[in-house]
C-alpha cells in the first residue's frame, strides 16, 4: 500500500518498533546499501505512531516507510529501492547500481 507525504527531505523515514520481524528483516535488506534513514520507533514516539496510522488504515502497521512524496506499508527492500530510484535517486549511494530488472520495471511503470 502506498500514499501521499510532504517531500523534501534528506533522508528516507523508516517507521518500526520492537520485536518486529518484518522491520528487522527490511532494515537487514536495506543496511547493505548505506542508505541515509531515520528511524521512528511508534512504541515511544505517539506522532510516529499516527503517522502510520493516517497511512494504514488506521492500523499501526510497521514498517512503514517515507520516501519524498510517498508512504510504503510493510514494503520489501526492493520496493524501498525502486520508490528512491524514482522518488530520491539523489539519496542513493554514488556508486549504488541498481538491481537486475528494476531498471526496466520502472521505466515500464512511467510509460504506462
Amino acid at each position: 500500500m502506498t500514499s501521499e507525504r510532504p517531500s523534501g527531505d534528506d533522508a528516507i523515514d523508516l517507521y518500526w518498533r520492537p520485536g518486529c520481524g518484518f522491520c528487522m528483516a527490511l532494515e537487514r535488506g536495506l543496511g547493505r546499501y548505506d542508505l541515509p534513514v531515520r528511524r521512528h520507533n511508534i512504541w515511544e514516539d505517539p506522532e510516529a505512531a499516527g503517522f502510520v496510522r493516517s497511512h494504514a488504515g488506521g492500523n499501526e502497521t510497521v514498517p512503514t516507510v517515507a520516501i519524498g512524496s510517498r508512504v510504503l506499508v510493510n514494503p520489501r527492500p526492493r520496493e524501498v529501492l525502486e520508490v528512491m530510484a524514482e522518488e530520491t535517486p539523489d539519496l542513493l549511494p554514488s556508486d549504488f547500481e541498481i538491481p537486475e530488472g528494476l531498471l526496466s520495471r520502472i521505466l515500464g511503470r512511467r510509460r504506462g
